[in-house]
């Protein structure tokens, strides 16, 4: 299963186990928009954690719409993203929904081991994009969390991608390993990574994936630039994912696709006991909506 778009991807909660969200700083109008729409047409549950006065303040504006639903109060940040934490501990949420709160206070509570959400695996960023001339979902991975990452920490990326898109259905995800070429070359390292991932699935230490590289852009993308190149393979004009040599990288290319190229985009982070719906200062309220559904499309669980 591959979804096309995030219509799609909407459309098959209707027949899922709903999903509880809890929203970490909730005093936020456009999580809450987000939050009020899915929970209005069935799709999810929602706690609600940060500072009560100002939450109930801006549900007022929601025509009774969130009236109901629970709110743990917690004064600071930090106390509202420990919370929300202890919420997925105590098995009251499914996944996390940042509100308005720091990325980095939000990720300090979740990484402390106090709240139990540590899994021993590196968190990464999945940014999923609808490109308008692509035929389906696709998701750049890592553009918000690894900097600089080894060849063992592309290995885990990967790792992470597969896991979120396997668990949203996937059979078995094309992973392209992004490079400006696709001849290894000594002097651009993230070719001679892009080579040894790809005898890793190969071999069988990457699993139930298909991966390869490197690969240039104009290459994975386009069926023609491959043609003209005389390049083949199955994940021409096919990627499920982009592995990004670094998240500098990522970042550019999803902002260049997002706001030059006319893309719809949600954030995640996994790597975490649960997927963290995650997105900038910036983000409508359509992309938070976007990335609230993925990330419980992702979520074990549910009732």
């Amino acid at each position: 299963m591959v979804y096309k778009d995030f219509a799609e991807l909407e459309a098959s909660f209707h027949a899922a186990a709903k999903k509880t969200v809890v929203v970490a700083a909730a005093q936020d109008r456009s999580a809450l928009t987000a939050v009020n729409q899915c929970r209005r047409e069935g799709l999810i549950d929602a706690v609600l954690v940060g500072d009560e006065e100002k939450i109930r303040e801006e549900i007022r504006e929601f025509d009774g719409g969130l009236d109901d639903a629970r709110i743990i109060n917690a004064p600071t940040l930090e106390e509202a993203a420990a919370e929300a934490c202890r919420c997925i501990s105590r098995g009251e949420a499914d996944f996390i929904l940042k509100g308005k709160i720091d990325t980095s206070i939000l990720l300090k509570a979740v990484v402390a081991e106090e709240n139990g959400l540590r899994t021993g695996r590196l968190m990464s960023h999945l940014a999923f994009m609808k490109i308008p001339n692509y035929h389906k979902i696709l998701v750049i991975t890592d553009s918000g969390m690894v900097l600089y990452p080894t060849l063992e920490q592309k290995k885990e990326i990967i790792e992470n991608a597969v896991d979120s898109l396997r668990s949203m259905g996937y059979d078995k995800p094309k992973i392209g390993v992004l490079a400006a070429v696709e001849k290894v070359n000594p002097k651009q390292p993230e070719t001679v990574d892009a080579a040894k991932l790809t005898e890793m699935c190969t071999n069988g230490e990457i699993k139930d994936c298909l991966v390869e590289g490197p690969l240039s852009y104009d290459i994975l993308m386009s069926k023609d630039s491959a043609a003209k190149k005389g390049f083949t393979s199955e994940l021409v004009g096919d990627a499920d994912v982009l592995l990004v040599p670094d998240m500098p990288c990522g970042n550019i290319l999803a902002k260049a696709l997002l706001f030059s190229a006319g893309a719809d985009m949600a954030g995640l982070i996994v790597g975490a006991k649960v997927p963290i719906a995650l997105t900038s200062r910036g983000a409508t309220e359509k992309e938070k909506r976007q990335s609230l559904l993925l990330a419980a499309a992702c979520a074990k669980g549910g009732k």
